[in-house]
């Protein structure tokens, strides 16, 4: 199983991005996608999980800011992050579990003026 992630990159405290995630290779038609975060010397966090049924999972402290949506036809997953603040700087990984866990390379997130 292959993870790409896309989307992010440097943004203004208030402002949005969207992540996207497509996954590749020999994936199991139910199975969880989803996003973490790292921080430098910090361990990694959920941010936000689906499963292929549509049950979501969010940390609450992206609730009412981020949502989480998939495309089971496609394999892809998508963030779209709103009224972003400093503290959302990170590296933020696709994730997929069937129930193994499969990580992408993550992209740079990265909220400053």
């Amino acid at each position: 199983v292959q993870l790409v992630e896309s989307g992010g990159g440097l943004v203004q405290p208030g402002g949005s991005l969207r992540l996207s995630c497509v996954a590749s290779g020999n994936i199991f038609s139910i199975n969880t996608m989803g996003w973490y975060r790292q921080e430098p010397g910090k361990q990694r966090e959920l941010v936000a999980t689906i499963t292929s049924a549509g049950s979501i999972n969010y940390a609450e402290f992206v609730k009412g800011r981020f949502t989480i949506s998939r495309n089971n036809a496609q394999n892809t997953a998508s963030l779209q992050m709103n009224n972003l603040k400093p503290e959302d700087t990170a590296v933020y990984y696709c994730v997929l579990v069937n129930p193994m866990y499969y990580w992408g390379k993550g992209t740079q997130v990265t909220v400053s003026s």
